[in-house]
């Protein structure tokens, strides 16, 4: 496994009006976005194709497509940008690779 090119702490995950995690973790790595409880087990990882971040939710809030799943990020401070520039930027590189390696 690799670095993470973004990872928040202290991550309050939820679905619908169930919360998953308080204190969970939002990992960006290796081309996948990974959601995890406070105990490092997954909630749900896919693909950073198949996700979509969304940051209309306030200052402090994003709402995270994973595989056609939604989830309510509540992030600390500057995380929510940090957030969306990170699966951004992870997109890019992904498109420049494979446009260098002609798949």
């Amino acid at each position: 496994m690799g670095d993470a090119d973004y990872m928040a702490t202290g991550v309050r995950i939820g679905r619908l009006l169930r919360s998953l995690t308080r204190a969970g973790r939002v990992l960006v790595r290796n081309g996948r976005l990974e959601l995890l409880t406070s105990y490092g087990r997954e909630i749900d990882s896919a693909p950073l194709e198949r996700v979509r971040i969304s940051g209309r939710y306030g200052a402090q809030r994003a709402l995270a497509t994973v595989d056609g799943t939604r989830y309510l990020l509540r992030l600390g401070g500057g995380h929510r940008e940090l957030l969306l520039h990170a699966v951004r930027t992870a997109r890019a590189k992904d498109a420049a690779e494979r446009g260098v390696l002609g798949n």
